[in-house]
């Protein structure tokens, strides 16, 4: 398995191993003792434990985030798209970093086998792209409707191409109702180890 960097310290891309044949293909999705020898001991100084697995099933043009949850119960995901093709996007929400407001996308399909780290700290979202999507994401924290949150997913000084176009987005009634980013009071420091909550 392989943890690949991006532009923005934080995210990263992870391809795993995939073996195939003509009886199709075998891969080890996810190794938590290799999570914490390669990212999360060097990065954070202690294992990250993921808890709670969720999976969704979209169709085109299906928008879901920006979201986040607040402290204390910030959480991190590693995302993978098993069924057709997404645009996922990690978006830099922690006060005074120095990438504050830029993002990260990534393109997952069935095909590639990406996945993708998004730490604490930043805000996640994806947009499908194929006529169905089938996702699903590993969090480090269990899911409080308490600490839900978000930013606008169509707030364009974002810059993110989300590679449909906007008339034929498809978001719920939450999602429509956040905050663009210049409106937006970020409860997460880059000077605070949120790890340590």
């Amino acid at each position: 398995m392989e943890f690949i960097k991006t532009d923005i310290e934080g995210p990263l891309i992870i391809q795993p191993k995939v073996f195939g044949d003509s009886r199709g293909y075998f891969m080890e999705s996810f190794s938590q003792r290799e999570f914490d020898e390669k990212v999360a001991i060097p990065q954070y100084g202690h294992p990250v434990i993921f808890v709670q697995d969720n999976e969704s099933m979209s169709t085109y043009g299906v928008m879901r985030g920006l979201h986040f949850q607040r402290p204390p119960f910030t959480q991190s995901k590693i995302v993978r798209c098993v069924q057709g093709s997404v645009l996922d996007v990690a978006v830099d929400i922690r006060r005074g970093s120095p990438t504050y407001g830029r993002h990260v996308a990534v393109l997952l399909t069935q095909d590639n086998h990406l996945q993708f780290f998004v730490p604490k700290g930043f805000a996640h979202g994806f947009a499908v792209l194929s006529d169905t999507a089938l996702f699903q994401y590993k969090c480090d924290q269990f899911y409080h409707p308490e600490s839900d949150d978000g930013i606008s997913i169509l707030d364009t000084t974002l810059g993110i191409d989300w590679q449909i176009p906007v008339e034929k987005a498809i978001l719920s009634d939450k999602d429509t109702r956040h905050a663009t980013l210049d409106k937006f009071n970020t409860p997460f420091d880059i000077n605070t180890d949120l790890y340590a909550q």
